[in-house]
């Protein structure tokens, strides 16, 4: 009988890759925190049709990648193929939108979607990502913007920034009649999904990645020259608010999202140093969301970050924290091994070996769990109240007392 094994696109987060994933969560939650977000955690489970109604049916995730099947009860569900929809469920079903409430939070999970797995896209992949609701000043754009800025800044990940905007419900159904006289013209040249979309929703041809397609629609009319005034002047406003910040930027007129519930600013942040996919980040507005799935109608702004496509880019900081190792060179130590390394354990991580070991053995088990700091009470230390300390990063080796470590 052969082992069972993980699913294909479904992996284990061990070793190196935990150390990283770690240290962007805790890291990136940190930088959500200081923007004034809170944090959030909704179920991985939903009903199909909230994602229907939000992703919208027109889009691959909906058509082709949900995993979706009926429950024992009868009842139509999926694992969330995003993380936009669920916070927006939640904000509707605590009456946040009733009450007139700005609510801002952040979040990190698990999505999946069923995908040709590649490198730096999976199955179940991970996300990290914040929504603001209540505001709907531009500025909020920008705040979002700033802080995936700050995240990408902290870990030493080059990107470049591509904006656009997708007008509103005075602009863009004007737009997509027009769009669409253009791409009948030439539908003929175009993919079959591109076929099926100018029907479904035209603006999401825009965002073919089949070559042939990229190059027909290079001269098709673009949504920035035909904003109306509100949101000609709204993105005006934000193009300022991030140059004033030395932020760079370039307007991408084909950057439309994946998704159908974007409105106005849309962003993407892409790297070059992770292949084809370079999609790192990306977000936008969505104002009429909240309506949409029976909330009263309130201003909304996102983002989310593909945390497996930007494991490989991030660059652990140097200066880390010391880490413990504790152990005993005999049975008698180890009740005071424990104790101090409970003490240690309020403000620093720290391991315990809980038998007793030789040196040479307490040390090659420091070395693989990762501390760099090693405290050992053996007999002679035990005898005479103090411990020895070993930094394994500069082999300086002390004996202190036991009170003062």
């Amino acid at each position: 009988m052969s082992n069972i094994q993980s699913l294909r696109g479904m992996k284990d987060i061990i070793d190196d890759d935990s150390k990283l994933f770690t240290y962007f969560i805790e890291n990136a939650s940190k930088i959500a925190r200081n923007y004034g977000f809170s944090f959030i955690s909704t179920p991985i489970l939903e009903e199909t049709a909230l994602f229907k109604r939000s992703v919208g049916e027109s889009s691959d995730i909906v058509n082709k990648e949900m995993y979706q099947f009926i429950d024992k009860g009868e009842n139509d569900v999926c694992l969330r193929p995003e993380g936009t929809a669920g916070v927006v469920r939640c904000f509707i079903q605590n009456k946040f939108d009733k009450a007139g409430t700005s609510k801002r939070w952040y979040y990190s999970g698990s999505m999946f979607r069923y995908e040709r797995p590649q490198k730096g896209r999976l199955r179940q992949f991970h996300q990290f990502g914040a929504e603001s609701f209540g505001q709907s000043s531009v500025y909020e754009d920008a705040n979002i913007i700033m802080m995936i800025k700050d995240i990408f800044d902290f870990f030493g990940i080059k990107y470049k920034l591509l904006l656009n905007s997708l007008g509103c419900s005075s602009c863009m159904p004007p737009y997509k009649q027009t769009l669409v006289c253009k791409l009948e013209d030439i539908k003929e040249h175009l993919c079959e999904d591109c076929n099926k979309r100018i029907l479904t929703n035209p603006i999401r041809v825009l965002d073919c990645k089949i070559d042939n397609c990229k190059e027909l629609l290079k001269d098709m009319p673009k949504i920035t020259t035909n904003l109306c005034d509100d949101c000609n002047q709204d993105f005006d406003i934000l193009k300022d608010i991030l140059t004033k910040n030395n932020i760079s930027f370039e307007i991408d007129s084909n950057l439309v999202r994946g998704l159908d519930y974007y409105n106005k600013t849309a962003f993407e942040f892409v790297s070059s140093e992770i292949g084809s996919q370079s999609a790192m980040a990306g977000g936008g507005r969505y104002d009429k969301l909240v309506e949409f799935l029976g909330g009263k109608s309130t201003p909304a702004v996102g983002f989310a970050i593909g945390i497996e496509r930007i494991l490989e880019l991030i660059k652990v900081s140097e200066t880390q924290e010391n880490i413990y190792y504790f152990g005993a060179m005999t049975n008698d130590a180890i009740d005071k091994v424990f104790k101090k390394a409970l003490e240690y354990r309020k403000h620093n991580k720290a391991f315990v070996e809980y038998s007793p070991r030789s040196f040479i053995k307490h040390l090659n088990i420091a070395d693989k769990q990762g501390a760099n700091i090693v405290a050992l009470i053996g007999e002679d230390e035990l005898k005479n109240d103090t411990i020895f300390v070993k930094n394994l990063l500069t082999k300086e080796e002390t004996i202190i007392p036991f009170k003062d470590f």
